[in-house]
């Protein structure tokens, strides 16, 4: 096998594997768009015509793969209070992330100021 035709089969997969999960997104939010009112659920404005792509489903528990019949864990956001949701949470991950292995006490030991006093001691005027 050539490396194009390892690159074209890549290529086949990789666009399938993008209709499949575009077709799986249309399906539930097409779902969400009928069970719900079409507002944000965050900052409560109100979506219709072309401004209707701005509205999103955002899973609750962060599964895309649970999409129950009766939307029970989906919300509607806008783009924005969407994106805030999510950079929440990864805000909160990052402080509930324990300390790596390879950082120990000693890393923060340093003390920049360490010798400053002996340096404003030979500015000093006699």
């Amino acid at each position: 096998m050539s490396l194009n035709d390892n690159n074209d089969n890549v290529k086949k997969r990789v666009a399938e594997a993008r209709r499949i999960q575009q077709e799986r997104q249309n399906s539930y939010r097409e779902r969400a768009l009928k069970l719900f009112p079409k507002i944000c659920g965050r900052c409560g404005r109100e979506f219709s015509g072309k401004r209707l792509r701005e509205l999103t489903v955002h899973h609750k528990d962060h599964n895309h793969d649970n999409n129950p019949p009766d939307g029970s864990n989906w919300e509607l956001l806008c783009l924005y209070c969407h994106e805030n949701e999510h950079g929440r949470d990864q805000v909160a991950d990052a402080y509930d992330a324990e300390p790596s292995a390879a950082s120990s006490d000693s890393d923060f030991k340093h003390n920049p100021f360490a010798g400053l006093a002996d340096l404003m001691k030979d500015k000093q005027p006699k």
